[in-house]
């Protein structure tokens, strides 16, 4: 009886380290298929994004460096469409709680809908960026966020 019970211990802890190591499944936005990191741009799998496979918190969000170079690889990349300071243009504002898409308003949802783009001329960003330098880009967004605390679902 010792014997089953202990395998039984042994059972339920590996299971729950296999749980607990489980990478999120990124969707993309539209289809809801899930999103291939195959064929991005090179050089984005850090530890960084490593974490944020494994969490969904983008681990930049507080990182004063971090966020400067997403200030910088935003202004490149999104101003065009979104504005200087994402007030919003041609593309939709992103620094306050309206989202075309809801699940924007997470960390996981923000970056799916860099990654694989969405409906209208928001393309995929996975060839102009790699997956650490959305991050940045995301963490830039947080940093200027003028909306709800409340309503902030990366900052739960």
């Amino acid at each position: 009886m010792k014997r089953r019970t202990l395998t039984a211990l042994a059972l339920g802890a590996a299971l729950a380290a296999t749980a607990a190591s489980a990478e999120i499944t990124f969707r993309h936005a539209i289809t809801g298929e899930t999103l291939d990191f195959e064929y991005g741009k090179k050089g984005g799998d850090t530890e960084a994004f490593k974490k944020f496979k494994q969490s969904g918190k983008n681990p930049y969000n507080t990182d004063k460096a971090a966020i400067d170079k997403g200030h910088s690889l935003y202004l490149t990349a999104c101003s065009g469409c979104h504005g200087h300071e994402a007030e919003g243009k041609l593309g939709p504002g992103l620094a306050d709680d309206y989202w075309t898409y809801p699940r924007g308003a997470t960390d996981v949802g923000l970056f799916e809908i860099l990654w694989g783009g969405a409906q209208g001329m928001m393309g995929p960003q996975y060839t102009n960026l790699n997956a650490d330098e959305l991050l940045q880009i995301m963490s830039f967004l947080r940093s200027i966020y003028k909306g709800d605390p409340a309503k902030a679902e990366w900052l739960k």
